[in-house]
C-alpha cells in the first residue's frame, strides 16, 4: 500500500556542504530505488538545537515528503541509524488533511518565491534616452 510520508532528519554540523549534499543525495535516491516517488525536498540549513545531542548544539536539517511502500519506512530508518551523520531523524505518516496542508504550504512558499522575483524587476527604473 503506498502512503504519504514526511520526513526530517538532522546531520551533523560538521559536515561541509558537498558532504551534506550526498548524505541527502543518498536518501532520496535510497527511496527511488525502493519504488518510491519524492514529492518535494527542502532545506532548512544550519539551525540551533533545543537541546544538545551527543555534544553538539547545531545541526543541519532536511525536510523529504515522499511516497512510498508502507514496509519502506523501516528500510529507511534503519538507513538512518547505520548513518553516523545522521543525528535524529523523525518519519511521519501523512493523513489526508496533512496532505492538503502541505500543498498549501509549498502552494503559499511558491507564490512568495515568485513575488521575490518579481519585486526587484518591477522597482528598475526604465532606461529613458
Amino acid at each position: 500500500m503506498i502512503k504519504q510520508y514526511e520526513t526530517v532528519f538532522i546531520a551533523t554540523p560538521v559536515l561541509s556542504d558537498v558532504q551534506m549534499k550526498e548524505a541527502v543525495a543518498k536518501y532520496t535516491q535510497l527511496i527511488r530505488d525502493n519504488g518510491g516517488e519524492i514529492v518535494y525536498e527542502e532545506d532548512w540549513g544550519l539551525r540551533q538545537l533545543a537541546y544538545p545531542i551527543q555534544h553538539k548544539t547545531t545541526g543541519f536539517y532536511y525536510l523529504i515528503e515522499f511516497k512510498a511502500d508502507t514496509q519502506f519506512v523501516a528500510t529507511l530508518e534503519t538507513q538512518y541509524h547505520r548513518d553516523e551523520r545522521i543525528i535524529r531523524f523523525l518519519t511521519v505518516a501523512l493523513d489526508k488533511d496533512a496532505v492538503a496542508y502541505a500543498e498549501k504550504r509549498r502552494a503559499g512558499k511558491a507564490a512568495k518565491a515568485a513575488a521575490a522575483v518579481e519585486a526587484p524587476k518591477a522597482e528598475e527604473p526604465a532606461n529613458e534616452e
